[in-house]
């Protein structure tokens, strides 16, 4: 759904700002679903694991880079840039705790998961509308925006300091 969401943002008439918006929601509720459903009918496979969460990344980094362009304000770049920065140390995280087998001591977080709702209603809020934000739904937006950096940030941090002890471990193979 990401290149729809693009072209439609994109697309010269009143509307397009709405049903991106929309198609940025439905694309969110499905994949919500999509992962209840799967560990409610225990219906998991290693693609989807793997690809869920990069569709998931993707789909917030081009939106976020969607709005920086429309807004082009340094009130929307830089909560942004935390979030989107955040995703890239965390995935590169994850990544080195599953090598060395202790992946399950960065799980995700109950502030993550609030995060993400801040983060997609903020985006769904601020795909809704044109710049300015000079309406309630705009509004809404931003400030739901700063939530989702200031937990982004909170939740990092928390990542970081169950992964710390291992990250400045001495290398065994060193000496």
């Amino acid at each position: 759904m990401i290149p729809v969401i693009v072209v439609v943002y994109y697309l010269p008439v009143a509307w397009s700002y709405t049903v991106a918006a929309t198609i940025f929601f439905i694309a969110g509720l499905t994949d919500m679903l999509d992962g209840y459903l799967a560990r409610r009918l225990n219906q998991s496979t290693a693609l989807g694991a793997f690809l869920d969460p990069v569709a998931d990344k993707l789909m917030v980094a081009i939106s976020l880079t969607l709005l920086i362009h429309e807004y082009s304000s340094v009130w929307i770049t830089i909560p942004a840039m935390i979030i989107i920065g955040r995703e890239i140390v965390i995935s590169a995280l994850r990544e080195w705790m599953a090598e060395l087998g202790k992946r399950t001591s960065i799980a995700v977080s109950y502030v993550g998961k609030i995060k993400t709702a801040a983060q997609m209603g903020s985006i769904f809020f601020l795909l809704a509308v044109p710049a300015p934000v000079d309406n309630f739904i705009g509004q809404a937006g931003f400030v739901f925006l700063y939530i989702a950096a200031i937990l982004t940030v909170w939740s990092m941090w928390q990542y970081l300091a169950a992964a710390w002890p291992d990250l400045t471990a001495a290398n065994e193979n060193e000496g």
